[in-house]
């Protein structure tokens, strides 16, 4: 497996702290972890991006996205969680992974503003025409 995401949800990369797997999905704590319980939720067969995965996999990453969240919530007492992935260049495992986060107030985490302004703003209506035109004829 070159992947190393494939390596990593297939239990093949060493030194793993896997907490919970199915046959479908694999979590891990994040060996760089944001706060403790920082952890990835990786499917187990090779996709990059959200849009590829079969609806069996994106429930499975989405059903245990949902356990994790309580899991840490129990755990941790945070004061929200976090849950991301990043797509396309962003992905930098190349190999889609979900986040999830332990997040308090104060942690520094944000969510940072364009360093180029772009005015997306100005053109909601639009924006929201251009998308609900595309979904409704799929």
């Amino acid at each position: 497996m070159e992947c190393l995401g494939c390596r990593i949800a297939n239990g093949v990369e060493p030194n793993l702290h896997i907490i919970w797997e199915t046959e479908l999905v694999t979590c891990v704590l994040d060996i760089a972890p944001f706060h403790e319980g920082h952890t990835l939720i990786l499917p187990k067969k090779h996709y990059w991006d959200a849009e590829e995965m079969d609806d069996e996999t994106a429930h499975a990453v989405m059903d245990t996205s949902i356990r994790l969240s309580k899991v840490l919530k129990q755990l941790f007492h945070p004061d929200g969680i976090t849950m991301c992935q990043n797509g396309g260049v962003f992905n930098d495992l190349t190999h889609y992974h979900m986040h999830i986060i332990p997040r308090f107030k104060g942690d520094g985490f944000s969510w940072s503003e364009p360093l180029f302004p772009h005015g997306a703003e100005k053109h909601l209506s639009e924006t929201r025409d251009q998308i609900a035109k595309v979904l409704a004829t799929g």
